[in-house]
């Protein structure tokens, strides 16, 4: 009897630890995921200082940016590579084995044979097929390679958490940053059968290199522990253009990530056009009634997803259509492109505002990942980014209510299964 009344005090201890355990988790998401609220009746152009304060960001004056689209963006990146002198700081989310990881890890090697300090930040599981060859090619001629969140113990609790950016910055003086990654399935370059899939990213020249210079810090020194300094790294940047941009990048311990709150305020705040090009579209209640606001109001809103078919995780897609009823029903239109992936993560609002970086529209970008995303005020690059949707939306099927709510039982259950994993996906 003395024996079972123990277990019973054994067992009940470990469910209060359990419970206790998950009310601290509960805590600590519900600290970085507040439900966030705007009262402002002013257009975007007047409250871009109020939007790049919320996202502890300032505005920078006299930069040139230059859309890179698809294989041109290799093409930029390779010229920077080869044109760098003092240093070279690559980062990405995913790099596998093939011809494109072969030739990046040859030219970064090769600069690093001439004497450039050449450091490169790895996600962990996102690099984890990089392939041993360039791993030891890279090395060998005194590249730093570092790995976040790698699994170990130490890194139990953050696991989960990975570094979703893609940047690089050469000199400290010229910065690409986009959704480009190191797999084949970007290549433009003799790819015979599937079309490759589509993406788009920015070069950056001016004062707004050094707010990418240290997104990629950030997470080398959490990493490392290295700091590195001086005119090699953060050269004096005199203006280089007529551009004014901010960066949302920063994601405090005890706050929401400024990824979230920047692409919830710019919702509230069009008044013309809001138009999205997302390859991962799964917005939280918040922001549908915000996309749903903004159509009452008269604004054209309209999103651009790839296919179930045509995407990279079709998992994902059918999450995201559990939300498409709603959006059609409140006038948003909704596009699917069929042909390949389209993978470019980009916002434009009433012609005069762009987004664009490595953010997903989803739970895991805005509260999970490490991200960065530009916000540039610049009339050029909004048109150059309108156009291309509006070059993309003549391959789409555009969705209709009636049409979409006659899918099949068994399209809607999966959907409706898959959105409740939308945190993780």
């Amino acid at each position: 009897m003395e024996s079972t009344d123990t277990l019973w005090k054994v067992v009940l201890g470990l469910l209060a630890l359990v419970v206790l355990l998950g009310i601290a988790i509960w805590s600590i998401k519900r600290h970085r995921d507040p439900e966030l609220s705007l009262d402002c009746d002013q257009p975007l152009d007047r409250m871009l200082p109020s939007v790049s304060g919320l996202t502890h960001a300032s505005m920078i004056e006299g930069n040139a940016v230059e859309l890179l689209e698809n294989g041109a963006f290799f093409d930029a990146l390779f010229e920077e590579i080869a044109a760098a002198r003092y240093s070279l700081h690559f980062e990405t989310f995913l790099w596998k084995e093939g011809r494109l990881g072969a030739r990046l890890a040859a030219a970064l090697a090769e600069r690093a044979r001439a004497g450039v300090q050449v450091r490169v930040l790895l996600d962990a599981r996102g690099c984890s097929k990089m392939g041993e060859a360039a791993t030891r090619q890279m090395k060998d001629a005194g590249c730093r390679l570092v790995h976040y969140h790698a699994p170990r113990l130490r890194n139990l609790g953050v696991l989960n958490r990975r570094d979703h950016r893609k940047v690089c910055v050469a000199d400290g003086r010229v910065a690409l940053v986009g959704g480009h990654c190191i797999v084949d399935q970007w290549l433009y370059e003799g790819m015979k059968g599937k079309e490759p899939f589509h993406d788009l990213g920015l070069r950056l020249r001016g004062p707004g290199v050094h707010a990418v210079q240290s997104a990629f810090s950030e997470n080398w020194v959490a990493e490392c522990g290295e700091l590195f300094v001086g005119e090699d790294v953060f050269p004096k940047l005199e203006p280089a253009g007529e551009v004014t941009l901010h960066i949302a990048r920063a994601k405090p311990e005890r706050a929401a990530p400024a990824v979230k709150i920047l692409h919830h305020l710019v919702l509230c705040m069009a008044r013309r056009r809001l138009w999205i090009q997302n390859p991962y579209f799964l917005p939280q209640d918040r922001a549908l009634r915000a996309l749903a606001a903004a159509v009452e109001r008269g604004v054209d809103v309209r999103v651009m997803v790839p296919s179930a078919d045509a995407s990279d995780m079709p998992v994902v897609q059918h999450a995201a259509h559990h939300n498409f009823e709603r959006l059609l029903a409140a006038g948003v239109r909704v596009f699917e492109y069929p042909k390949t992936l389209t993978h470019q993560k980009v916002m434009t609002i009433d012609g005069i505002w762009c987004a664009i970086g490595s953010s997903n529209f989803d739970d895991r970008s805005f509260e999970i990942n490490d991200e960065i995303t530009l916000g540039v005020v610049d009339r050029a690059l909004a048109r150059q980014l309108e156009e291309i949707f509006e070059r993309d939306m003549r391959d789409c099927q555009e969705l209709d209510l009636a049409g979409w709510r006659r899918r099949s039982t068994a399209h809607k259950l999966l959907d409706r299964a898959l959105y409740l994993l939308k945190e993780q996906l």
